[in-house]
Formats: C-alpha cells, sequence, structure tokens
C-alpha cells in the first residue's frame, strides 16, 4: 500500500490515525479494528479499512483482503465460533448510504454478537415470495452486465 485516502474531519480516519483514542483491537495494513462506543450488546466491534470511502464500492480491493479473515478472527475470539446453528451466533453488518442505516460515511463493518433475544441486531426482514419468471429475467439481465463488466 502506498498510500491510504483519508478524510480529514472523518472520526474513522481520526481513529486510525491515533487522533482520537479507540479500544483497539487488531490493526493489519489495510485494516483498523476497535470496540464500539456506543454497543448494542457486549463485545460489539468495528472492522474498518484503511481507505477513506462513504460505500463499500469506493473502497479498492486491496483494502479489502483483510476484512473477513480479521473479522473471523475476532468472532473466534469473542468465543463465537459455536459450530451449530444452536446457541450464541452473530451478525456481520456493512450498510451503504442513509437510507441503508449508515450513520459515518466511512466503510465499515460491524460483528454484533447474538448471544440471546434481547441484545445484539434486531432485523425486520420484509420478505416476500418471488415469481420465477421475474427472477429469471433478472438473472439474464445481470449476468449480461457482468459480462460487460
Amino acid at each position: 500500500m502506498n498510500q491510504m485516502a483519508t478524510e480529514a474531519s472523518c472520526i474513522f480516519c481520526k481513529i486510525i490515525k491515533n487522533e482520537i483514542p479507540s479500544f483497539k483491537l487488531i490493526e493489519t495494513e489495510t485494516v483498523y479494528s476497535f470496540l464500539d462506543i456506543q454497543p448494542t450488546t457486549t463485545g460489539h466491534l468495528l472492522v474498518v479499512p484503511k481507505y477513506h470511502g462513504a460505500k463499500l464500492h469506493n473502497i479498492p480491493d486491496a483494502y479489502l483482503k483483510d476484512i473477513l479473515p480479521v473479522t473471523k478472527k475476532l468472532a473466534r475470539t469473542l468465543g463465537l465460533d459455536v459450530d451449530s446453528p444452536q446457541g450464541d451466533g452473530y451478525n456481520v453488518l456493512q450498510n451503504n448510504g442513509r437510507i441503508a442505516h449508515q450513520e459515518v460515511d466511512h466503510v465499515h463493518f460491524h460483528l454484533i454478537p447474538k448471544c440471546d433475544s434481547v441484545t445484539g441486531l434486531g432485523v425486520g426482514w420484509p420478505a416476500k415470495q418471488a415469481e420465477m419468471k421475474d427472477l429469471a429475467a433478472l438473472h439474464e439481465e445481470l449476468v449480461r452486465k457482468l459480462d460487460d463488466k
């Protein structure tokens, strides 16, 4: 990495540059992780690329390479690596844009332990049954666009 892109007014850029204190957990060449100061539950933490970009598509791939390995290591460190669908779980959450509940305009991934029905992330999922013909048409359109990329 030659240089990281930063934004002078960004709270996460300031944390990465140690201008604001944090409870740092893991730092690599491309990511910085720390405890969330407004946690939904004990162990709620953030994994942040060391490149300022508001949305995921703004971050160069090189700065995303450590995101999931670091998140996985932290999940194990928190004792959330239960090899069963029962018991403790966790959410990995990444929001893009205000409409999608993003509050800080710097890409960040939340690791949120879910150990009971009260703490952690609460999710409402307004799913509906899709029409197969509509899915087929969307699939065809997306595959065509992927081929053009």
